[in-house]
């Protein structure tokens, strides 16, 4: 009795049972805690989105002060329409930009930014576009005469270490400082990311240094500026006594 009982516990059955019984708890316990993490991860999602905002505007934060800073500095959120009207009961906050490009133009919405800083007002426009590898995003802050830029930050989904990755490094994102995004002509040019000898002193000519080996990355950054803040211009053009600014 007892050799059977051994060659019973041996047998592939009782291996082949004991690994789906093992695979099925593991299983459980990861579905649990992802579960449970997720109301953090959210969390943690949603205060890096305003760490983010509140970099444009200079105003720098750990997650734990990002709600209490939102707060004080971004008076308004606004989601907005193609022709630059308000869209009615959408959560600006909450508008996904990845699922919004996949819309047609004329069914997206744009969600926009306002903020406060000492008396110094400031509009502040989401990004997305296309980098080398993936998606790259970000948001830029306009200042009051919504031609002159206060700050931008980006991140990005998979560009390369040392190369497009650098478009995330202080360096690069101060550079966007004080340039303009209206041509010499009025027109709607945005901030171009060139190769060549660029004057970092001039804030008049809308181009930046380029990252040396990120040709393509660059140009992503200098498509979704432009791509981006056009559709904003209706909004701007609506404002009661408001002038877009032009040269």
């Amino acid at each position: 009795m007892e050799e059977k009982s051994v060659n019973k516990t041996n047998s592939n059955g009782y291996t082949f049972m004991f690994a789906i019984i093992l695979v099925v708890v593991v299983a459980a316990v990861l579905a649990f805690t992802a579960t449970s993490l997720q109301p953090t991860q959210k969390e943690n999602v949603r205060q890096e989105k305003m760490q983010s905002i509140l970099a444009t505007i200079g105003i720098e934060t750990d997650r734990a002060g990002a709600q209490k800073l939102y707060d004080q500095y971004i008076t308004e959120e606004v989601a907005l329409n193609k022709d630059g009207s308000v869209a009615e009961d959408v959560d600006a906050f909450s508008v996904d930009l990845a699922k919004e490009l996949k819309k047609p133009v004329e069914k997206q919405v744009f969600p926009l930014y306002v903020a406060d800083v000492e008396g110094k007002k400031y509009y502040i426009v989401p990004l997305r576009g296309n980098g080398l590898w993936n998606a790259i995003f970000g948001y830029i802050s306009l200042k009051d005469d919504v031609n002159t830029v206060k700050g931008a930050t980006f991140d990005h989904l998979g560009e390369t270490p040392g190369l497009g990755a650098e478009i995330t490094k202080d360096w690069f994102k101060k550079s966007f400082e004080e340039e303009k995004i209206f041509d010499d002509n009025g027109n709607l040019v945005g901030v171009s990311v060139v190769k060549g000898d660029i004057d970092p002193s001039n804030k008049d000519d809308n181009k930046v240094d380029a990252i040396s080996g990120a040709t393509i990355t660059g140009d992503g950054v200098s498509n979704m500026i432009s791509e981006r803040l056009k559709h904003y211009l209706p909004y701007f053009e609506k404002q009661k006594g408001f002038k877009v600014a032009t040269r």
